[in-house]
């Protein structure tokens, strides 16, 4: 059994927690199945991982400028993060060490429900938060069931990330479509949540006409037409921003970010902001170059293994198709988070923690889905769904997490919250009836997700229509979606029955 634990932990830790890794084996086997020629194996397989690789690259360059534009922020405005008697890493070191082997049990029961019911029809592959939602499930279930056995932490929450695997794409897929213009790959991560407000709240609220009013297509006065050029807007903009957060907070905190660089703090900002604006155009290029190669070797998986099956992928796989609506998100988003953390700092609730990374992402993913629906408008707004939904979820799950990780609360994508509280929620109705509770969650859970692909399956809708569904308005040339999934031959088929 031990021997056991130790594979599937090795697994998880050395593939799916490991990005390049799991896409180049996925690509790997999709060309082998297709029975590819061996150069064209070979050339798949690097240049997909070569792309993944671009694309972390271009993400932890970014990702890099956020941390240290976070810690500037929040000095600026003169508040201190909230302290916490227990952390991550003392949840992971206990506990927590259940989460590679809750990944690898998941991983597997996602595949069977995926190869069973014909509605199921994306396998989750981003691997990095496939970790992130793990913990989230862990913690939540220790928070309400402290003593609970690893075997039942292990199974129960292998089945809940399972499920959650399976859905999510699923529960987005209209709006994907709607978006991408076609069905070739699906949305897997934890901005779904935005997603669905962002695009089903604006076309509620009516907030304009996708056409009309697409963020593509702004028309600006020459004077500042520059802004239409998302590297330019990009650098601009965040080197405004930094410079006049170095300008109010502390010395102490600038030059601890500076990390002993001998530059003016002025200096230091604006190449941090040149930083960011390169990192984003790094990440759309690894974006474009690895889904070249994924969609089409993913056909062989779809085909042999898992009939009509699609991937689904991280949210960088739509920025390309409105990058000027990712930027209207992220900065609509962050004035939202800001505007928050002084309310919350006036009236004394919670010292609020400006989470640039998340800010950043689901704020891309409200902007690009919001405008889809309505524009520039609904780009608007679903930054600003996403800033309302950082800092109350923040302000509730940190004493949600006080016992485990309350880190979780601060890291947070709206699906951590959502999921996260689900499962506390029923732990907490269902904790009188002891050691069965758990499984008790893990049984109605996995009732659930199978009655709603039955009922998909049954609706007996195709996969995939004979033509893509109609992009979006203002949609990006068709450089931006890779080349060879256009071709009809690169489509996997559809699956009988399939929603």
């Amino acid at each position: 059994m031990e021997l056991l634990q130790d594979i599937l932990t090795g697994i998880a830790n050395n593939i799916f927690n490991q990005v390049p890794i799991l896409i180049g084996l996925i690509a790997l086997a999709g060309l082998l199945l297709q029975r590819k020629p061996f150069e064209t194996v070979v050339a798949g397989t690097v240049r997909a991982v070569v792309g993944v690789v671009i694309l972390t690259l271009g993400v932890e360059i970014f990702v890099g400028g956020l941390v240290a534009f976070q810690a500037i922020v929040a000095s600026a405005v003169g508040l201190e993060p909230p302290t916490a008697t227990s952390t991550l890493n003392d949840f992971l070191a206990g506990a927590g060490s259940a989460v590679p082997l809750i990944i690898a049990v998941g991983f597997g029961i996602h595949l069977l429900l995926v190869r069973v019911f014909p509605a199921a029809r994306y396998v989750y592959l981003t691997g990095h938060l496939m970790f992130w939602m793990s913990i989230v499930i862990a913690a939540s279930l220790v928070e309400v069931f402290a003593d609970v056995p690893r075997t039942t932490l292990i199974v129960v929450g292998a089945v809940l990330i399972a499920c959650y695997w399976t859905l999510q794409p699923l529960w987005v897929a209209p709006l994907m479509r709607r978006l991408m213009g076609h069905d070739q790959f699906g949305l897997g991560h934890t901005t779904s949540t935005v997603a669905l407000l962002a695009g089903y709240g604006s076309r509620a609220l009516r907030l304009g006409d996708a056409r009309t009013h697409d963020s593509e297509k702004l028309t600006l006065p020459r004077q500042i037409s520059f802004f239409k050029d998302i590297n330019v807007s990009t650098a601009v903009i965040i080197s405004v921003i930094m410079i006049a957060a170095i300008a109010f907070a502390s010395p102490a905190v600038v030059e601890e970010q500076m990390a002993g660089s001998e530059l003016l703090p002025w200096a230091w900002g604006l190449t941090q902001a040149l930083r960011f604006a390169a990192g984003i155009a790094i990440l759309l290029f690894g974006v474009r170059m690895f889904l070249a190669e994924i969609v089409p070797a993913f056909k062989g998986i779809s085909d042999k293994v898992l009939p009509g099956t699609k991937p689904a992928l991280d949210i960088p796989v739509v920025f390309p198709k409105a990058p000027t609506a990712v930027m209207i998100g992220f900065l609509s988003s962050t004035v939202v988070f800001l505007v928050c953390m002084g309310v919350f700092a006036a009236t004394g609730w919670f010292v609020l923690v400006p989470p640039m990374i998340m800010l950043f992402f689901g704020g891309g993913c409200g902007g690009v889905f919001g405008n889809a629906v309505a524009g520039w408008r609904g780009a608007v707004f679903g930054g600003v769904v996403n800033g309302v939904l950082l800092a109350f979820g923040q302000w509730i799950s940190w004493g949600l997490y006080d016992r485990t990780a309350p880190e979780l609360a601060t890291l947070a994508d709206p699906d951590w919250f959502a999921v996260g509280w689900l499962v506390l929620g029923a732990g907490n109705v269902l904790a009188p009836l002891g050691a069965a509770a758990p499984w008790i969650i893990a049984g109605a859970v996995l009732v659930v997700t199978v009655a709603v692909l039955v009922v998909l399956s049954r609706r007996g809708e195709p996969v995939t229509s004979s033509s893509p569904a109609p992009a979006p308005a203002g949609a990006s040339a068709p450089a931006d979606t890779p080349a060879r999934s256009e071709a009809p031959s690169s489509r996997p088929p559809s699956r009988p029955g399939k929603e």
